[in-house]
């Protein structure tokens, strides 16, 4: 199933750390998937916390990944970052 299909119809909490990557992402290439770009992401990081705060150049050598999406990995993050502020602020 892809990752999309699988957020839709199991909700995003039973998607893998690949899966919802892998929607950031959006699309692969030829002859690989965006999921094969987020796994690719998660095996040299390890993990989320990983990944991120990397420098966007390092991140867009991962195959798949280029620039445009490194963006959005960043994006992501620091919408991430700002919510737990918040809800820090808010407790």
């Amino acid at each position: 199933m892809k990752p999309g299909r699988t957020l839709l119809e199991l909700g995003a909490g039973n998607c893998s750390d690949a899966e919802l990557l892998a929607i950031l992402l959006g699309s692969g290439g030829r002859n690989f998937s965006a999921l094969d770009s987020a796994n690719a992401l998660l095996d040299k990081y390890g993990t989320l916390a990983g990944m991120m705060n990397r420098p966007l150049d390092e991140i867009a050598q991962i195959k798949g990944v280029k620039v445009v999406r490194a963006i959005r990995l960043a994006a992501a993050y620091e919408i991430c970052q700002r919510l737990l502020n918040e809800t820090a602020r808010d407790a």
